[in-house]
Order: C-alpha cells, then structure tokens, then sequence
C-alpha cells in the first residue's frame, strides 16, 4: 500500500493523554496476545511498527498509530489474562470503556479473535458491546496459518455462531503469512467511504 508516513503518537493511561480528535479512528479490540501489533505491523508493512510482546497483559494502554496523516490505528489494551489481579482487570475494562464511549472521532471498533479457539465469554462480552454501541460488528480472525484449510473453515463457522455475527464482516489474516492483507485495506477503503472521508489507500505497483 501507499504508506508515506507513519507515525506512533504515544501511549495513553488516561484521558488526558490522547491525542486531539482531529482524525478518524480505527480501535482494535481483542484478547492479550491475540496479534492487534502483529496485525498493524503486517498491514503497514513494518516490522516493528507496533509495538509487540510475547508476554499476555503486558500492553495495559492504548497505543495511537497514525498513517499519512489521514487516520489512526488505536490498539486498546488486550483483556482476559488469567494473571492480572481483578482490580487491574476492571481498571483496564473501564478504561476501555471510557474510550469507546467518549471519542467522537472513533468511526469504528474492530474485534480481533485468535482462529484457533473459540471465542471466550470476554470476547462474547466485548463482541455485543461493540455492536450495541453501533458499530459494525467486523471480526479479524488472527494466526489463521496456523490451521489447515479444512479446520478454518470450521474455527471460521465456529466463531461466527458464537459471536452472532448474523452476516457481518468476518476476516481470515495471519500477520506471518501477510495473509489478508489487501482484502483488509479494501473493506477500510469502503469504511472510509461509507464515512463520507475522503480517504483511499491504494496499492503500490508491484502489489496490483
């Protein structure tokens, strides 16, 4: 994709630190581990883009990743990470929550589910909130090479009953494989769209 510049605008734990709403912002919610850098990281091209860790519940803030100057990735905290006090769980939660609620300029939650297992209770949880708050209910299905193609389809079935998802938009990635790739950018081109933004990420030559 045409990505002229990329930009990490910080880390927030609290209000106070986000940026100013002046772009239209994408948040990518889901489980500790579940791949939302990973995803990033692949879908912008950069190795080490987004920041990525190999232990769950350690990203606790949200991370504002901005591209061309146009729009923001926002990866929220993961959540469900056995290992966390439950205080520090609810803490995180409500922050979450806060976020989802008060940023105007966030046009659309995307929930990111690891392909090999079905959805958790957090997931379900997270899943319906999205929707009740009028979003668009798609889901990214990560780590998807590490299935074969008769078991994706399955995990794919699996997911989509137990979330609900009732014809919305269900994506197949895997960040290792860059799998998914172009579909993703094409259905944020039609997002952008639907907005009424005047945005459109269009391909380099060698990718067309």
């Amino acid at each position: 994709m045409k990505i002229r510049q990329l930009d990490f605008l910080g880390s927030a734990i609290g209000e106070e630190q986000f940026p100013p709403a002046d772009l239209p912002e994408i948040a990518l919610a889901g489980r500790s581990n579940v791949g939302k850098s990973s995803l990033l990281n692949m879908l912008t091209n950069r190795k080490n883009f987004a920041r990525t860790s190999s232990t769950p519940g350690k990203t606790q803030m949200i991370n504002f990743y901005e591209v061309n100057g146009q729009f923001r990735f926002v990866d929220l905290p993961g959540y469900g990470y056995a290992k966390v006090a439950k205080s520090k769980k609810a803490a995180w939660a409500a922050f979450i929550n806060h976020y989802l609620e008060v940023r105007e300029n966030l046009i659309d939650v995307f929930l990111l589910v690891d392909a090999r297992h079905a959805p958790s209770e957090d997931d379900k949880l997270m899943y319906r909130y999205i929707i009740e708050r009028g979003f668009s209910g798609t889901v990214v299905m990560t780590k998807t090479d590490k299935l074969k193609q008769s078991e994706l389809a399955k995990q794919r079935r699996l997911i989509e009953q137990q979330l609900q998802t009732q014809g919305r938009a269900v994506f197949a990635t895997s960040a290792s494989k860059t799998k998914g790739k172009y579909p993703f950018w094409d259905y944020l081109n039609q997002l952008f769209a639907s907005h009424g933004l005047d945005i459109k990420m269009e391909r380099q030559q060698e990718e067309k």
